[in-house]
């Protein structure tokens, strides 16, 4: 199954699903005045090469991530910091925030809800995607209906096969961070966390694999 799963690939359909995905954002940026200012929350300079605005002048983008980065392109900086806590920028400080598959990795709920908080208020409009719990193969894992088991047979597999991109870790308390380092959102959940956002599905074979959670952005 890793070619259905390999955004490096081109035929793959996950990169299929990142070209409508960007096509879709990008479409939604036509009306904005350039440059646009983004903040892109967890993400990396090769996303950007790869669709293709890496260098493009008409966007400023900032990454922000845990660890230090570097990028080449001119229209890209880096810095260091927490998505659940974006003090050091002021209110509505850029024109739109992006975050590609990243608040299903920063902990619990309530951790969900701070980054959630924080993307509303430093963005004047905002797109989020994320993967839905309740497709039946887990994207990290690759492995169907991984995300409903406990989390000691989650580490079990993590510690005895190699799952999706990842290779086996043999220590168990390793393994249980693993396991428990995606916590997967529902429809309900994310519309708790994004009020009065609109929430549009990518499905695959007629399920819904994400969702993009689109605010602000009127014409």
């Amino acid at each position: 199954m890793r070619w259905l799963y390999d955004h490096h690939r081109k035929d793959s359909w996950a990169a299929s699903f990142r070209r409508g995905r960007m096509e879709f954002f990008r479409s939604l940026l036509n009306s904005f005045p350039r440059p646009v200012t983004l903040l892109d929350a967890g993400g990396t300079e090769g996303y950007w090469i790869r669709m293709g605005l890496a260098g493009n002048p008409d966007y400023r983008i900032t990454l922000l991530n845990l660890e230090p980065a570097a990028a080449d392109a001119e229209n890209l900086s880096c810095q260091t910091g927490d998505v659940r806590d974006l003090g050091r920028f002021a209110d509505k400080s850029f024109d739109v925030v992006f975050s590609n598959s990243v608040i299903e990795h920063v902990g619990d709920f309530k951790d969900q809800k701070r980054m959630a908080d924080e993307l509303r208020r430093v963005g004047k409009n905002l797109f989020v995607q994320t993967p839905n719990r309740f497709f039946p193969v887990e994207p990290h894992f690759v492995f169907p209906f991984f995300q409903f088991l406990p989390a000691g047979c989650r580490a079990f597999l993590i510690q005895h096969f190699d799952l999706g991109w990842r290779k086996k870790i043999p220590d168990r308390e390793e393994a249980l961070r693993e396991a428990r380092s995606v916590r997967l959102l529902t429809r309900k959940e994310l519309k708790l966390l994004f009020p009065g956002a609109f929430i549009r599905e990518e499905r695959l074979l007629g399920l819904v694999k994400s969702f993009m959670i689109v605010e602000g952005f009127k014409p």
